[in-house]
This record gives C-alpha cells, sequence and structure tokens, in this order.
C-alpha cells in the first residue's frame, strides 16, 4: 500500500476496475498527493485487522502520522483493491493546539470542544468558538434520542413498541424504497437514525413523538438559543424548503420569527412533503447552511451528551455505539465509544461520547465547520477530529 501512495506502482494494477471507474486516477492522484504533502511519504503498513482476510482496518506510517485506511479487495483470481477510505489520522508529537491551529484555518468557520463531563458539568480541556451555534446537520437527531428514551422512562412507551414506519424521506439508507406504514419497533428506528443517520427513521420518531415534546427536551437539555430549532423541522421540511420549487416559502420562512415560522409550516403541510423535495438543487454546492438547518454550538453538544448519559438507557447507549464514526483503531483506547455526524453540502460535524479504559472518565469530543461558501472537505474534517479524540484518550 505505501507504494501506490508514493506513486510506485500503477493505479490500474493496484485497484479493481470497479474502484478506478468509481475514482477516477487523476482523483486519486490529486488526493495521494495531498496526503503526501501534509503526512510526508508513506512508509509501512504497521498493523491489520481483518475478519475475513480480504476487508478489513489498517494502520499505514508516513513519515509525520499514522493514518486508519478501511480496505477491501477482491476474490481471487483478481485481487486487487475494490474499496480504500482513510477514516482518521493521528500525528507525531501532536497536540491540541496543533489541530486546533489546523481547524481555524479552514476557509468558513469552525468550532470544537474536548471536555471532560460529569453527570452535572463540562469541564472543558480545550476548544475554539465553543458558544458559537454551528449547522450541525444530522446531529438534531440525538435531541429526538433524548426524547424518545425520556418517554420510555416516564412509561409512555417502550423500546419494542411495534409503530408505522409513516413519514419516509430523501436520503435515507435504511428505508429507501420502504412500503409506507412498514411496521417497526421504536428501538430498530432509533438504531438506524443513529448508525446510520436514516430520515425516514427520524422524521417517524419526530411525529410520534411531538415536535413541542422535542423542542422542550432541546430546552431542557441546556441548548443556549432553542430559537434556531423553532419549529424543529423534520428532514422533509428542511430538505423543501431548501429547493429552488419553494422559494416563496423559503423567503418568508427566513424572515419570520418562532410563530411565523410554525404557522407557515402548519399551512403548507400538505406541499412540505417528500414528492415534492426538488433533489436537482444540492447538486451544486451550499444551501442556506445559515438560516435553514438544526443549529447547536459545542457546549450544546456536551450538555446534550450529559443528559443523554444520565438517561441510563442501554439501548439509547446501543445505538450510540453501533456505528462509532472513527472505526476500531480510533476506538481502541475507549471502553465505550458513541458517535452522531451530521452533514450536507457546507456543513460538517461530528460528535463522540466515550469512557476512557485508563481512568473510566467520560468525554465528550465535539466540532463543527460551516462553509457557506463551497463544499467542505468531509476527509479532512474527520481527521482532524480523529486527532482530537486520540488526544482526549491521552
Amino acid at each position: 500500500m505505501p507504494d501506490v501512495i508514493n506513486g510506485n506502482i500503477a493505479f490500474t494494477d493496484y485497484f479493481a476496475p470497479s474502484f478506478q471507474t468509481a475514482l477516477p486516477e487523476a482523483q486519486f492522484k490529486a488526493t495521494s498527493e495531498g496526503l503526501l504533502a501534509r503526512y510526508g511519504r508513506a512508509l509501512a503498513v504497521a498493523r491489520a485487522l481483518s475478519p475475513n482476510g480480504q476487508s478489513g482496518t489498517l494502520q499505514l506510517r508516513f513519515e509525520k502520522g499514522v493514518a486508519t485506511v478501511l480496505l477491501d479487495a477482491g476474490k481471487a483470481p483478481d485481487t486487487r483493491v475494490t474499496g480504500l477510505r482513510f477514516t482518521g489520522f493521528t500525528m507525531a508529537d501532536d497536540s491540541l493546539a496543533q489541530v486546533a491551529a489546523e481547524l481555524a484555518a479552514l476557509p468558513g468557520q469552525t468550532g470544537f470542544l474536548v471536555a471532560e463531563i460529569d453527570e452535572r458539568a463540562v469541564k472543558p480541556i480545550a476548544g475554539a468558538n465553543a458558544d458559537r451555534q454551528f449547522a450541525v446537520g444530522s446531529t438534531f437527531k440525538l435531541y429526538i434520542l433524548d426524547e424518545l428514551a425520556a418517554q420510555i422512562a416516564a412509561g409512555k412507551r417502550r423500546w419494542a413498541d411495534v409503530v408505522p414506519l409513516s413519514h419516509l424521506s430523501f436520503s435515507s439508507v435504511a428505508t429507501a424504497n420502504w412500503p409506507k406504514d412498514t411496521p417497526v419497533t421504536l428501538q430498530t428506528l432509533a438504531n438506524w437514525m443513529i448508525s446510520v443517520s436514516d430520515n425516514g427513521a427520524a422524521d417517524t420518531l419526530l411525529h410520534l413523538l411531538g415536535r413541542d415534546a422535542i423542542e422542550a427536551r432541546m430546552r431542557a437539555a441546556g441548548h443556549a438559543d432553542p430559537s434556531r430549532n423553532i419549529p424543529f423541522l423534520s428532514t422533509v421540511e428542511a430538505f423543501a424548503l431548501k429547493g429552488n420549487n419553494f422559494a416563496d416559502l423559503r423567503e418568508a420562512f427566513i424572515k419570520g420569527d418562532d410563530r411565523d415560522q410554525r404557522r407557515l409550516i402548519d399551512r403548507n403541510r400538505e406541499r412540505l412533503i417528500l414528492a415534492n423535495v426538488d433533489g436537482v438543487s444540492f447538486v451544486q454546492g451550499p444551501r442556506f447552511v445559515d438560516d435553514l438547518e438544526w443549529f447547536s454550538s459545542p457546549n450544546d453538544i456536551a450538555r446534550l451528551m450529559i443528559d443523554l448519559r444520565a438517561r441510563g438507557s442501554e439501548p439509547m447507549m446501543t445505538a450510540l455505539a453501533i456505528n462509532n464514526g472513527v472505526g476500531p483503531v480510533a476506538a481502541e483506547p475507549w471502553r465505550y465509544l458513541g458517535y452522531k455526524g451530521g452533514s450536507e453540502n457546507g456543513v460538517i460535524s461530528m460528535s463522540l461520547l466515550g469512557q476512557r479504559k485508563s481512568d473510566s472518565k467520560w468525554m465528550v469530543v465535539t466540532a463543527s465547520w460551516n462553509n457557506p461558501a463551497a463544499n467542505v472537505d468531509s476527509n479532512h474534517f474527520a481527521s482532524l477530529v480523529t486527532r482530537l479524540l486520540d488526544l482526549a484518550a491521552k
């Protein structure tokens, strides 16, 4: 693998035709050159973990750091690589100050927080713009999860309750093309909503639990500026309002106060539906990410993590840990690691809740990057957050 990154092996000799189609050679070369400029030459594979000899995780050592890589290879006779993804980096002689400087240098606006938490308080270790409100994409689903766990704790519902998949949505990994009203359990919806960020699951839960109840939970969890998320939009409502075919409603929504916005959503309930979402509008760059999104500060997320952990709900904590966002190598120092991220054009946010193996302390690592003028580099951002997590583990 070091040879293909360093340009010593032909692209077509190393990668299978399916990979070559998905990622053209020129694009791979540009990515490799960026890695070499940032981390130095690729030196060796330091560690590899594979359950089957074909797919797995490896650590690739560079002159200035170590990359975590997900790799898939084909079956014999063609064992060329079919999948390759960098999921994070750690740097030699890294520091929180160094990562903070690199985050600050990104185009647009960034903020982050590394903090220890207990049952009541956030104890910051490092951060920047930790009180600034950022668009956080699907991170908003944590508030839905919090309210779901609260209603179950209050005896109003059970994780095993079966409900209809009532609200299908755009860009849904788990529920795409499923029949409307398919019966599913609340635990299944929660797992889908968090682990693969399924929008249909999120919208179904939002309408089941109640928009007002989720807004109240958001306030109770300590959100510093809840008006930014009132009314608490479903994914279909947000996608629809961002589309070119809803310019009239969008302008009125952005200009309105909470009451005006809620009235607009209620009056246009029959228009703001999946069939009217204009997916073509999202092909280019960012769409109104300063005005039509879900917003939280790094400190809001840390306070929310306190609230989630205080629920003491095993199914909820399990939902958070299904997809830890960073892979097994970065997760190794943690006894528990839960994750939720969010992204759209011009927006990326990653938030992790972990318990260290070394001393059992609970930590939050959360960061966001917004750029209303251009798409963001999600792989580079993920590498920075992985470095924060690595430093938080020490």
